[in-house]
């Protein structure tokens, strides 16, 4: 109950019993408020408008919605979302005071940059703080980030925005020296090569802790994939434990509360698709910086439905990362691959993780591009181990992925993280869509076989997904499957059956027309 209860005619109660709504706001505080609430009436509350909760000490801020159901919400009630409430951290039925939010003092920064002024890291520290602290609503933090990108960032400003992204939340400290990691900055799907990265290094004996993190606009990410297989989400003290013990990992990164700030304007930026390259080299670093990582590999795909189209392009992005590493003191290296279509077969986890463990497992029928590119970018980060000669890495590589001790290492950190308990197979609604005629793959829209996917379920649903029949230079006459979609339901087989009808991906033409290859390994 409310500890003090209003007439009509009385003054409003001051407190309002906290009810926790059962809807999952995605990393956003939301509150809700009957609009006959007196303390509604009595304050201007506005929907939309920043709340701030308090009661026993703890404090949240939120965004106020304004319901007319008292289903929902009572008069003398606060509804709280899934996320408000568990960070609030109070019981149900606790009675707690709700008042207008202090506008963030760093939206003063924030309109700076919109008028196109250079801004340094006390601004960008005051704008992670204020974001880490819930006090700018999705639209704020839009307007950050349409500001940094149109207005643009010089490598100062990347350098300064990585730090305080990065000072924004907790770091793990493995209590060694020497700590490795690899990062691909997307766009090509199917693209698993971390899944054997890992487990190649940590034979090695070189300690990498790879968390990633799951798809937000991609068919599946490594966290994804990786959860076919074993449990991924795993708390710091006893992922530090697996990591010390198996000298790697493949964990999601969300429960370590690294950069925080990095996630919640991720989760502004990919739905409005923002693409901005500086706040993209300040996202990774800034994570991997947190992760306690001394020693990190950049693959940068190029290709032209990749995220990156032109070399020239690469190279900028390149030096962009290579500067801002450096004052990080952390030891980078930058390399360009082939980003002309998806890598492997599979698109969506079921059928990533059966590449994958083709790979592992040396079949035959493995994948033969993500065998070599996951070799080549293992093989270049064992090389930062000083005792392994510049140029020797990949036969290293090779040697303990042909051997089955990177299998033997991968099923230890499988059962080391808990085997999956839970059997996923593809998805048994399937169609194949076939040429309209004769010729040879010229051409594969890496977006448009993503999107497909994700229409078919994925990464939700862990069967659904593209198979890929056909590569780049293949041979293919008119009527043969290209690729087969699967389904788990049947809404989301009709989606991407009739996207793949409207526009299958697929370019067909003579040999010569096909795109150059990208790659400097």
């Amino acid at each position: 109950m409310a500890r003090s209860r209003a007439n009509k005619d009385s003054q409003p109660i001051e407190t309002l019993k906290i009810r926790r709504i059962a809807i999952d706001t995605y990393r956003e505080n939301v509150a809700y408020l009957n609009r006959q609430c007196s303390i509604y009436r009595a304050e201007g509350f506005q929907a939309l408008s920043k709340i701030e909760i308090s009661a026993d000490g703890q404090r949240i801020l939120a965004v106020l919605n304004v319901v007319d159901d008292e289903a929902i919400v009572a008069c003398d009630e606060l509804g709280l979302s899934e996320q408000a409430f568990d960070q609030l951290g109070l019981e149900a039925g606790v009675a707690v005071r709700v008042s207008h939010a202090e506008p963030p003092r760093s939206m003063d920064a924030v309109r700076r940059k919109i008028a196109g002024e250079k801004l340094d890291l006390k601004d960008f520290r005051a704008i992670a703080k204020d974001i880490t602290e819930k006090r700018y609503s999705r639209m704020e933090m839009a307007a950050f980030l349409v500001a940094a990108t149109e207005s643009g960032m010089d490598r100062d400003e990347v350098l300064d925005l990585t730090r305080a992204m990065f000072e924004s939340g907790e770091r793990l400290d493995w209590h060694e020296s020497f700590v490795v990691d690899k990062h691909c900055i997307g766009g090509i799907p199917g693209n698993r090569t971390s899944m054997l990265v890992v487990p190649i290094v940590a034979e090695h004996g070189i300690l990498i802790p790879k968390t990633s993190s799951r798809a937000i606009t991609s068919p599946s990410g490594t966290a994804d994939t990786m959860e076919v297989l074993a449990n991924v989400n795993l708390l710091p003290e006893v992922l530090s434990g697996i990591v010390h013990k198996q000298r790697g990992c493949l964990a999601w990164g969300g429960t370590a509360k690294l950069a925080p700030v990095d996630d919640m304007l991720i989760s502004v930026e990919r739905p409005l698709e923002i693409d901005s390259r500086s706040q993209m080299v300040a996202s990774i670093l800034s994570k991997k910086l947190a992760a306690g990582s001394t020693h990190l590999l950049i693959d940068i795909p190029v290709g032209p439905t990749a995220k990156v189209r032109h070399m020239q392009e690469a190279l900028t992005l390149r030096k962009l990362f290579e500067f801002v590493g450096d004052r990080l003191g952390l030891h980078l290296q930058v390399i360009i691959t082939d980003g002309r279509q998806p890598i492997g077969r599979g698109v969506g986890p079921v059928l990533e993780a059966r590449d994958v463990m083709q790979v592992l497992n040396n079949d035959p029928d493995a994948p033969y591009d993500l065998r070599q590119k996951a070799l080549r970018l293992a093989g270049r980060v064992l090389e930062f181990d000083p005792d392994v000669r510049g140029g020797t890495g990949f036969n290293l590589a090779r040697d303990i992925l042909d051997s089955g001790r990177a299998l033997s290492r991968m099923e230890s950190i499988i059962e080391a993280q808990g085997r999956q308990e839970e059997s996923f197979v593809p998805g048994s609604l399937t169609v194949e869509i076939c040429a309209p005629e004769d010729g040879y793959i010229i051409g594969i829209d890496n977006y448009q076989i993503a999107r497909i996917a994700r229409l078919a379920g994925a990464p939700m649903d862990k069967g659904a997904g593209v198979d890929l029949l056909k590569k780049l230079n293949d041979p293919v006459s008119k009527g043969e499957p290209i690729y087969r979609i699967h389904a788990v339901f049947p809404a989301d087989f009709r989606f991407a059956r009739t996207m793949a009808e409207q526009n299958d991906g697929y370019q067909i033409g003579d040999l010569e027309k096909a795109p150059r290859q990208y790659v400097e390994f």
